[in-house]
């Protein structure tokens, strides 16, 4: 086990230059405040350095929300609340103090979209978890879908392509006239659910005709999950713990 000063203290840090990225990129980035507790506590038990992409947002800000909070990237949040955005800890049921027998299971949960979408940091038996890619790819599971898909592109690739403007070609199809407007009132732990839902054929032909209402993002997941067994008896796993 590496002690926290040996991974706090490291020659190159991600964060100086993942802070240009953030200043100079054209996506609207909120970096939230970060409390260097939760951050310690969650480097340690992870056991990767502020050297690493996903270290430096760990240890330096309590989330990122991207494009008005669309997108919901997990760090470790200050002041954390009922209705604030959770942390990187909280949602993979991290232990509060450091435990070396916890394990991230099949793979890390790194953000949620307001869709219900996950994208994950896979683990190191992607195939034995029953999700694609290769260990330490980012995969995303589409509430559309019902499915992961690999990226393919590892955490500080895949940071760097949303920073480009890549989550406006992503999500072509599943945004709407309107949509910055519904999704920026939503507070941290809300999701959108659709109806009829988004992977019906319904919604598939036209999006702007379904109902949308804010729910705890714990219900969104878990109807994406409950969905997913209906229709074709696979369950996606573990989604975070919203």
């Amino acid at each position: 086990m590496r002690e926290i000063n040996d991974l706090i203290n490291v020659g190159d840090p991600a964060w100086p230059l993942l802070a240009q990225e953030l200043s100079g990129t054209d996506v609207p980035v909120e970096v939230l405040p970060v409390d260097t507790e939760i951050a310690r506590v969650s480097l340690l038990q992870l056991q990767i350095s502020a050297r690493s992409t996903l270290g430096g947002i760990v240890l330096n800000c309590g989330g990122l929300l991207v494009d008005s909070g669309w997108l919901r990237i997990f760090g470790s949040p200050s002041g954390a609340d009922a209705e604030g955005m959770p942390g990187l800890a909280v949602i993979n049921a991290m232990p509060p103090a450091f435990d070396p027998g916890w394990a991230s299971g099949a793979g890390l949960v790194v953000a949620h979209d307001v869709l219900g979408g996950v994208f994950a940091l896979n683990g190191g038996n992607p195939r034995e978890a029953g999700r694609p890619g290769e260990p330490g790819e980012i995969v995303y599971f589409a509430p559309d879908a019902l499915g992961w898909e690999a990226l393919g592109a590892g955490h500080s690739a895949w940071l760097s392509w949303i920073l480009s403007g890549g989550l406006q070609e992503f999500y072509e199809g599943l945004r709407w006239d309107g949509w910055r407007d519904e999704v920026s009132v939503l507070n941290g732990r809300q999701g959108l659910s659709f109806f009829p839902p988004l992977w019906s054929a319904e919604a598939r032909q036209d999006l702007s005709t379904t109902s949308r209402r804010a729910v705890p993002m714990a219900e969104v997941l878990s109807l994406s999950r409950t969905s997913c067994l209906q229709v074709d008896g696979a369950d996606p796993g573990f989604l975070g713990a919203a």
